[in-house]
Parts: C-alpha cells; structure tokens; sequence
C-alpha cells in the first residue's frame, strides 16, 4: 500500500491513511501521557480546521516491510527511498519519529527531542531466552522477557509461578508462551479498577475478540468512553462541590451577621461600649478589649487604623439608622443562599445516580445554570422557601415551576401536598433521614398549599398530602399537572403561617 495522508486535528493524535488498488486502512495513533493505543478505523473525517498535516515526505511512498524489532515494544513501517517511520511504543514517552536513511526527518511528539538519536535498524535487543538462560536467571522474568510487563506476571502469579521448582516454572512459562505467541482469542478485561488488553484471561473479562485489529478498536473505544466518563464525571462533581461550599460559607457568614444585628452586636450598641471608654482606648489601636455593659463581658473591638476612636463611633451611629435596611438586605441574602443550597444539594444527588457517559450528557443539559459562569444569568430559583421546625418547605412559583420542583427537587421519601381538586402550588416538604415530619410542620405545608391555590379565599381548604414517590407525570400532560396515588386529606385554613415573622 502507499502512505497517502498523515494530520493531527486532536493533541497527541496522529491518523495516518494507506490506500492499494481496491481498498482503504486507516492507522489512529494515540500517544498521550495517560494513554497510549494504536487503532484501526474503517472511516476517517478530516475537520476542515484545526487540522494539520504531517509526514508529507512519504505521501506516495510505497511500504515495502513492516518489521517488528526483537523484544522491544517498537517497530518501523520501511518505505521505497529509504524512508523509515518508527512507531516507539514506550507508554507515557510513545513517539513516532520519520527517518531517511540514518537522518531523523520529523518528530510526532517534539517534546521527546533525543528521539532522532535512535536508530530504527538497530534497536533489536537479541535476548538468549533458552532454558540455560532461564536457570542462570533463577526464572527472573523481567530479566530473560522484558517486555511481559504485568499482565503476564500476575497470570503467572495466579498459578503459584513464584512457589514452583525452577524447572516447573519455566515449564509454565513456555506452556504462557505458546498462548502469547499464538492467540486464539484477545481479551479486554478489568483488572483493578482499569480496563487492559490481554491475550490472557485475567480478572473480569469485559469483551472477547478473534481479530487482533478488531479488539484494538473496542479497547480504544471503551477505554476513552470510560475514562472520558470518569474524567468528565469528576469535573462536574468537584464543580458543584465547590459550588455548594461557596454558597454555604457564604450562607453561614450572612447568618452570623444577621443574628449579631438583630442582637448582641448592633451598631449602636458597639457605638455606645466605644463612647463610654474613649479615655481607654490608646491612641493609634486597632483593636482594643473593654467592657461590654449590653452583655456584661469583656469583648474584643477592632478599630479602624487612621481614625479616632470618637470618629469610628460616630460612623458606627450613622450606619446604625440604616441597619434596618441591612437586617432586611441579609435576611433575603440568606433565603437565597438556602434556595441555591437546596438547588444544588438536589443537582449532587443527581449525579450520584449517573452511571453512563448518556445520563451524565443529559445531566450536562439540564444543569448547564449550575456548571456555567458566573458571568451568565441564572434562571430564577424556582420555588419559595420556608423553614419550620428544622425541616424545609418548598413552594412552587407557577406551573412550569410546579414541574421543576416535583421532577428535579422532589425525591420519593419527601411528602408531596396540593390543593384538593383546584389548581395551585406544588408544595414539598423535604424528607430528613431517621425523623418523623411533625404533625405542626404538615400543617404548616398544607396552610401553605391552600394558601398559594384557587382557595386561597376559602374558610377551609382539603389539602391532599402522599409521599412524592406517588405523584407522577403523564406523558404530555399540562405544566404542573399530576396523577397522584395514595393521597391523605388535611382540613386546614388558606393563609401563610410564616407571613408575620417575615
């Protein structure tokens, strides 16, 4: 056959074409630091950018012998005029390197630059592997065949290679050999977590091929879908991870502001303690202990350097008159933190159920918000939020935020209310592991379900209540529309029990 096409359109892989009268072969060189496989595909697509050729010297060059070099994991593909494409295959340091005659021409990978040093014709390593050899090596396998690697040894191992008399062991070892060098079958298995080609069956064996080009394809492929899975898969986790620790300190702190405003810490309270010790305080402090007669302790202030005691408390007063407005800005602060908790929680229990590369694509799609910048708008929240009793309860927005709220933020354990019989607000009260919902937070949901429904207006209002595990979505069914099996009744008034401490 003649080289006709050599590119590169990824990093670290080449695709090399060959063509003869009637037909095409396609080599895929993958030759990076975490992977290195050869495989065979029948069709190749160049892209029309981002491509770039290489080995243009052999396009028309004829092959005349592909050679094998003696225990070494390397061979050359030999062409007319004297060209020599070596194909080293050395796992993280693999390369292929294009000579004429004994000159190196091009380099794959031009990071490992000493490669031009080699010499295609005379990497042969000719190995005395008799049975003399054997017995002066004392049956070392790495000495007599270096290029077993693991898989070999631990197939070896398997049968107690390591326990037999000399002679056993290199008995067992030319019995493996005939296997190796004459395959009836090749094997991909999963061996420690990590798929491997064999032409031993080890550990799990994950397919089972007759054709050594054809078991090559389904390696490559698996593995790269595997590990591009795993990879992707991690990613997204450690995003959302981070995400969700973010949302909570910051969550945390806006709490821990609120409650020292609402409280122990007012502005004009720490404005009154500095007044009433300016003759304390030393000039130049940034931070000074006094006592605090609000709560009858010692307590450290830190003051702000290049301003005097007197000036800061005066600061202090006039933010007091606005801390209203802060206690009001800090509590939605904390509401929306809570909301976007809550959001990403479900998200991460999501993903723990994503086994496929096909759910994590559609987890991928419908999680976007989450996983995008923070220069992107994100898409409102879609429920209210309100807390009783150390348990949350959800509120849906409106009918397509019905949906969002039951489909994505509702698991089977969390307990589903409604309305009876009028349109409204899907309502959720979030399931907590090991505790009953208390019969004052169900009645607090199923105010709140009256509340935001048709029946808001009513004296009374049935509210129907079942684990979300019974509430399904139909096929082409209207937004926020269910079918709801099992359901219990509560009588309650329409109204928000939480208005007033809002």
């Amino acid at each position: 056959m003649q080289a006709v096409t050599a590119f590169s359109q990824h990093k670290d892989e080449l695709i090399m074409g060959f063509a003869g009268k009637e037909q095409e072969f396609y080599i895929r060189a993958l030759l990076g630091a975490d992977f290195t496989s050869l495989s065979f595909p029948t069709d190749v697509r160049r892209a029309r950018a981002n491509s770039i050729s290489l080995f243009q010297a052999i396009e028309g060059q004829t092959i005349t012998a592909v050679v094998q070099h003696l225990n070494e994991r390397s061979f050359y593909l030999r062409f007319t005029q004297d060209y020599f494409l070596l194909f080293k295959l050395f796992g993280n340091r693999s390369n292929l390197v294009l000579f004429q005659g004994g000159e190196a021409l091009e380099l794959f990978q031009h990071k490992f630059s000493a490669d031009a040093e080699l010499a295609p014709l005379q990497m042969d390593r000719p190995l005395q592997q008799n049975h003399a050899a054997f017995m002066a090596a004392e049956g070392n396998l790495r000495q007599i065949y270096p290029t077993f690697g693991p898989l070999p040894a631990l197939y070896l191992e398997e049968r107690h290679y390591t326990q037999l008399p000399l002679d056993e062991k290199w008995e067992q070892v030319q019995a493996m050999l005939d296997v190796l060098e004459d395959p009836k079958q090749y094997y991909i298995i999963r061996l420690h977590d990590k798929l491997h080609l064999s032409l031993l069956p080890l550990g799990q064996v994950v397919d089972t091929r007759t054709h050594p080009l054809d078991a090559l394809d389904s390696y490559t492929r698996l593995y790269l879908a595997e590990t591009g899975f795993n990879k992707q898969y991690t990613q997204v986790l450690q995003q959302l991870e981070r995400k969700r620790q973010i949302t909570q300190t910051v969550q945390e702190q806006s709490e821990q502001k609120l409650t020292e405003l609402r409280h122990d810490r007012s502005y004009s309270q720490t404005a009154d303690v500095l007044m009433a010790n300016l003759t304390n305080i030393p000039p130049r402090a940034t931070q000074v202990q006094l006592y605090d007669f609000y709560t009858d302790q010692q307590r450290t202030y830190k003051l702000k350097q290049g301003e005097t005691p007197q000036k800061f408390a005066e600061r202090l007063y006039r933010k007091a008159k606005k801390q209203h407005l802060e206690v009001k800005q800090l509590e939605e602060k904390v509401a929306r933190k809570l909301e976007e908790l809550i959001v990403l929680e479900d998200a991460l229990q999501v993903l723990a159920a994503i086994t496929a590369y096909k759910q994590l694509k559609h987890f991928l799609r419908d999680y976007s918000h989450l996983l995008a910048s923070r220069q992107q708008a994100q898409p409102e929240i879609p429920f209210r939020l309100f807390e009783a009793e150390g348990f949350k309860i959800l509120v849906g927005k409106s009918a397509q935020n019905n949906d969002l709220l039951t489909q994505r933020h509702a698991y089977k354990e969390d307990l589903w209310l409604h309305a009876k019989d009028v349109s409204g607000s899907h309502v959720v009260i979030k399931y907590q592991a090991g505790k009953t919902i208390p019969s004052t937070v169900l009645e607090k949901a199923a105010q709140l379900a009256a509340y935001y429904s048709k029946r808001k207006n009513d004296s009374l209002c049935p509210v129907l209540y079942t684990p979300k595990k019974w509430v399904r979505k139909p096929k082409g069914a209207a937004p926020g529309s269910v079918i709801v099996e099992r359901e219990q009744v509560i009588l309650v008034k329409p109204e928000n029990p939480f208005a007033r401490q809002l």
